[in-house]
């Protein structure tokens, strides 16, 4: 998707992406009859096959890929313990400030970070006339190292930046309001500076278990999936003989309630977690954080969205536990967004469940004949941000020659949620029943869909706007040569192929297998 550089064209690209979704069966506002609840959404019958897709290319670049990777499903109630040992009880928190005349709600750090953005916003449109304005001899580097207005704007920038950091870091509540007031930062809903002081929130849900009302106990709907791995390290260790380096995946729900939920399934309180927990010996942990930071970006760029829609964003702010921290963020059409984290958690998380359950969590080592408790590399990967990633990639408007329009979603062809449709030119003289049979044929291999609505050209763009690949059309030729027309969604050409050959040209350019490869 090209960049826009305008944030009104920014944002009316994400509300068409938003309406396809809906319109396409791709994702629903939850309890969609009853008005939606606020964050949460469901996945219709196309998004649902393009986010197990997202998981089953994730699932085997790890577990098929890796010798020494392998995977759990843990349950998502955990003995609160758990959450006491991780440190969620007590310091999993997000910094709310309220505005007093709208009676909104804000987590202070984004409101501080979309003030940095805005920095950014205006050394871009001063970057961008200077480039209309001198042409092919405009020197980027010189201009932004040189421009009285450009400099000014980046010294703003880079003051708040340093100063923001400090607050973090410090876990200053009052300089974070400070910095929200000394900005003129005002409240997007009723344009006024009315602040209440900010103060922590903790974003766990509670629950209570048991059968009776004297017999309940407090328990938390998890907030991350990364805690159901460490505390079955020494079941899965031990169970699977597995030596260091080893890992283990886990796709699976978790819960926040997060209080300034937004731009769509980007910031959700349900959502799903793709992790991995590498777990390795003491003083090689930097080494393999860098490994993994390398795997991760090539997993991505095997999608061929273009190396230019990937960074990686080194943290400010490190946690107490770990030692080093990066994201890989994609540009999204409201700007360049966390996807994936990948994290060298030390030994913190181990050493914790040890200390909290009295257990000995250690890695006997028989290289060494040493016993000590391993290090961590995570990485965590949001389902739901990986999807939409892909939607706001693929989803493109194309000018035709004929002057019309097609909405077209340009999905990698493995993670499309159709893989061919089979459409009969009319609804008579055995065309349907020849289309039928391809499609209780191929449908043993690859996702089909069978239409026989409207005509042609309107199917086709059915087709289109949901990302398959490939279509089929039988026409009255068929019923001589045993061939059919394929015609490919993105150069929208067309030719004649046998009914035999459909299988051999389509499943491996299909398959979750064409991407594996890229990967090697």
């Amino acid at each position: 998707m090209p960049r826009q550089t305008n944030m009104a064209q920014q944002e009316d690209v994400f509300k068409k992406i938003v309406s396809h979704c809906k319109e396409y069966g791709f994702v629903f506002p939850s309890s969609d009859i009853y008005d939606g609840l606020g964050a949460v959404y469901d996945y219709g019958q196309n998004g649902v096959e393009l986010k197990n897709n997202i998981k089953q290319y994730w699932w085997q670049s790890m577990v098929l890929l890796h010798q020494n990777i392998v995977g759990i499903d843990a349950a998502i109630f955990m003995h609160p313990t758990t959450w006491k040992a991780s440190g969620h009880v007590d310091a999993f928190n997000d910094p709310l400030i309220d505005n007093r005349d709208s009676k909104k709600r804000y987590r202070a750090d984004v409101l501080i970070e979309d003030q940095m953005a805005k920095y950014d916003e205006k050394i871009d449109k001063e970057i961008a006339k200077a480039r209309k304005r001198f042409g092919d001899a405009f020197d980027e580097a010189q201009f932004r190292a040189t421009n009285g207005r450009v400099l000014e704007l980046q010294q703003k920038r880079d003051a708040l930046h340093e100063r923001f950091q400090k607050a973090m870091n410090a876990n200053d509540l009052d300089e974070l309001k400070q910095i929200i007031i000394d900005e003129e930062i005002v409240c997007p809903i009723s344009g006024t500076r009315n602040w209440t002081d900010v103060r922590q929130f903790n974003l766990m849900f509670k629950t209570e278990v048991g059968s009776t009302a004297e017999g309940t106990s407090t328990i938390y709907l998890r907030p991350e999936t990364a805690q159901g791995i460490f505390v079955n390290y020494l079941n899965v260790q031990k169970t699977g003989r597995m030596k260091l380096p080893f890992g283990i995946a886990q796709i699976g729900k978790a819960f926040r309630n997060e209080i300034v939920a937004r731009q769509f399934i980007f910031r959700m309180r349900e959502f799903e977690q793709m992790e991995m927990q590498f777990f390795v010996k003491p003083g090689t942990e930097l080494e393999w954080f860098s490994k993994w930071k390398q795997t991760r970006m090539a997993w991505h760029q095997a999608l061929g969205f273009g190396a230019e829609n990937y960074r990686f964003h080194d943290h400010d702010k490190l946690a107490h536990y770990a030692n080093a921290a990066t994201d890989i963020e994609f540009h999204m059409p409201f700007g360049f967004k966390e996807v994936e984290g990948i994290h060298s958690r030390t030994n913190f998380d181990l050493s914790q469940h040890a200390k909290y359950s009295g257990k000995k969590i250690e890695y006997f080592d028989p290289e060494t004949n040493e016993s000590y408790t391993p290090f961590v590399i995570e990485t965590s990967i949001g389902v739901d941000r990986m999807f939409l990633s892909v939607m706001c990639h693929s989803y493109c408007e194309e000018q035709l020659e004929n002057g019309e329009t097609r909405v077209v979603l340009r999905l990698p062809a493995a993670l499309a949620p159709v893989k061919l449709a089979v459409l009969p030119l009319v609804k008579k003289d055995g065309l349907p029943e020849i289309a039928q049979e391809i499609v209780n044929d191929l449908r043993f291999h690859f996702n089909c869909k069978y239409d026989e609505k409207d005509t042609i050209g309107k199917r086709y763009r059915r087709m289109d706007a949901i990302g398959c690949p490939y279509c089929v059309t039988i026409d009255h030729d068929t019923l001589n040569d045993h061939c059919v027309t394929l015609r490919d969604r993105d150069t929208m050409e067309q030719h004649r192929v046998p009914i035999a050959d459909l299988q051999s040209i389509i499943e491996d350019k299909v398959s979750i297998t064409s991407l594996l490869k890229k990967l090697l």
